[in-house]
């Protein structure tokens, strides 16, 4: 088998190398910081992916992962180098930051000893690789090959492990034989399992992630849009949902009206390929997504609005119970959250808010530390005026809402996710507020 090394080891890299190891390589894990790597040593994953730990203990006891920040003894060492570093969006545009990718690139063109294998991972604009390849030209040692291709991830926070050992499909983006040959080597187990492989060219590969992201993000503000409609004309948004989603092109996921997206990927992505889009004069495509990014932002405004016309037209010194703080359920990520944005826009109305999450708590708080905390449920709606379910979490969606109402000063609950049931809520003494459920009535 070939030796691998990742370089990155944040949500992206941890779980590849980890999920490398499961599938039998011999993996090094590369980091420039020394604390992430002693705790990944250690067996304590510095983010909440369920699974992984235990993976990850599994893993380092069978002697085959390690991880180290020499760059050089990694990338001298192994024959596969995957890039899974991270691309944030830029502080002055909407461009993906490439500072982390050309970096880690360039360290592994530099130090390579012999032949080897560079292997993209992070969500790059299309175009990209050319540049790298360019780059990685500029560095190889003398009598050295180097090949770089793009093999986009597809994880979803929550479910990285399963998306990584089992993928639903592995792009091969701008190969020859001896490298293709290679990387269906590493992917051979899930190969094997029936994961269709689709081989193309280095700019496709570069465009199928974010294209996916952005088919998603559109998704999600059709929907949104639809749900100012049904709240116009009287009807309910998650049964009309339920009735498209039987039809088998449109399919029920990613059609819950609500609160919208937000996370670490679909915001930078799609606004990344906006950006590229306008430089390559497809001005089309930027258009549309930007009225998905406008509409999904709006989504935040109207939960605001809602919340204020709930306690009256203003929440100055109202207590506000916040019920989740990470971008969705399963994850403690709180990036562009938009249950935060929501929770801290009250904040700087006047309201007493305190938030509540499972396991996003810790990173809400050093994101955000002037909102207030609470360790449940019950701690979080004490004395409210109103309460938000902004991420839904199972513990929110089997809360008893009897025992809730009694807690709070006020009992209306609004339900930004389109997962309460509205009758039930209301019968347990909630004034309850859904977007685009107007159709359900007291």
């Amino acid at each position: 088998m070939p030796r691998v090394a990742v370089l990155g080891t944040g949500y992206l890299g941890a779980t590849h190398a980890v999920a490398m190891a499961q599938l039998g390589m011999e993996v090094v894990g590369v980091d420039t910081d020394p604390h992430k790597v002693e705790m990944l040593s250690a067996g304590k994953v510095p983010f909440y992916e369920p699974g992984l730990p235990e993976l990850l203990t599994e893993m380092l006891a069978t002697g085959r992962l390690r991880f180290t920040t020499d760059v050089a003894e990694a990338v001298g060492w192994a024959d596969v180098h995957f890039v899974c570093v991270g691309t944030p969006q830029s502080k002055t545009s909407h461009a993906a930051d490439l500072r982390y990718v050309e970096a880690a690139t360039a360290a592994i063109a530099k130090h390579l000893t012999h032949d080897g294998l560079i292997v993209g991972k992070s969500t790059v604009p299309v175009g990209t690789g050319a540049q790298l390849r360019a780059l990685v030209a500029a560095q190889v040692p003398d009598g050295v090959r180097a090949e770089l291709v793009w093999n986009p991830e597809f994880l979803r926070e929550g479910k990285a492990v399963q998306d990584t050992l089992h993928p639903d499909r592995i792009v091969l983006g701008g190969t020859t034989g001896p490298s293709e040959a290679l990387l269906r080597r590493v992917y051979a187990a899930p190969i094997a399992e029936g994961s269709p492989v689709v081989v193309c060219d280095l700019p496709t590969a570069e465009l199928v992630k974010v294209s996916a992201n952005a088919f998603l993000a559109t998704k999600i503000s059709f929907i949104n849009a639809i749900a100012s409609v049904c709240e116009a004309a009287g009807a309910d948004v998650t049964v009309l949902a339920d009735a498209l989603g039987h039809d088998v092109r449109i399919g029920r996921q990613f059609l819950d009206a609500g609160l919208g997206f937000g996370g670490g990927c679909l915001p930078k992505d799609i606004r990344a390929l906006m950006f590229r889009a306008n430089e390559l004069g497809a001005g089309r495509a930027s258009a549309l997504l930007q009225q998905v990014d406008e509409i999904n932002m709006g989504q935040r405004e109207r939960v605001v609005d809602l919340a204020i016309a709930a306690c009256g037209g203003s929440v100055l010194n109202r207590r506000v119970g916040v019920l989740g703080a990470a971008f969705k359920p399963h994850t403690d990520d709180v990036r562009d959250s938009p249950a935060l944005n929501v929770a801290a826009a009250l904040h700087l109305r006047g309201a007493q808010v305190t938030v509540y999450d499972p396991q996003a708590g810790d990173t809400a708080r050093s994101s955000f530390p002037t909102l207030a905390y609470a360790t449940s449920v019950e701690e979080a709606v004490e004395g409210a005026d109103v309460v938000l379910v902004l991420t839904e979490w199972d513990e929110f969606l089997r809360a008893d809402p009897t025992h809730l109402a009694a807690l709070t000063a006020n009992a209306h609950v609004i339900d930004a996710r389109g997962k309460l049931d509205a009758a039930a809520w209301r019968q347990a003494g909630w004034t309850f507020t859904g977007l685009g459920r107007a159709a359900v009535v007291a």
